[in-house]
């Protein structure tokens, strides 16, 4: 059984650099061993997609900025050994944008999508979260970044169990 973090980020904006939430989930041994969801206060007031993650420059305007957090973010995502995602070149791109533009190391793990696993271990079309987790009888409160995190993290755990290995990329 795999080591590895599932993150999820919101965004407040159309910019991978307006995270505004991060849900952070690590599984060892086929065991959920930490979980920790953050609100991060982006560098703009924008926000666009209140609409469906709930959150807004309220909620957010005395949270840490994501350079604030970053020795709690990066420390978590420095346990796993890989990374795990739904739809990961969005939450990848988000990593590396709010990191860059932090001046930050961007973390060099491997992601493994759980779009592109659901696919493949169990042939699921549509492949939106709600309905792999649907399949999977995962409860999920969609796009809440703690919720879509250990979704994510419980879809990787049903395809180990299955037999499912990462075999590194």
């Amino acid at each position: 059984m795999g080591n590895f973090v599932a993150i999820d980020f919101e965004t407040a904006s159309y910019s991978r650099t307006s995270a505004c939430a991060v849900g952070l989930v690590h599984v060892r041994g086929g065991e959920i061993v930490a979980e920790k969801t953050l609100l991060i206060r982006p560098p703009q007031r924008q926000f666009n997609f209140t609409h469906i993650h709930g959150l807004s420059w309220a909620d957010v305007e005395n949270a840490p900025t994501f350079a604030g957090l970053w020795d709690t973010i990066g420390g978590f995502i420095s346990q796993g050994d890989f990374l795990v995602a739904h739809n990961a070149s969005f939450d990848r791109g988000v990593l590396q944008g709010c990191c860059k533009s932090n001046g930050l190391r961007v973390p060099a793990l491997p992601f493994v999508c759980t779009v592109q696993l659901a696919r493949k271990q169990w042939g699921i079309f549509p492949t939106r979260l709600p309905d792999v987790c649907g399949h999977l009888d995962i409860e999920l409160n969609h796009h809440d970044a703690g919720s879509d995190s250990r979704a994510c993290a419980k879809i990787v755990m049903a395809a180990e169990d299955e037999g499912w290995r990462f075999k590194g990329q």
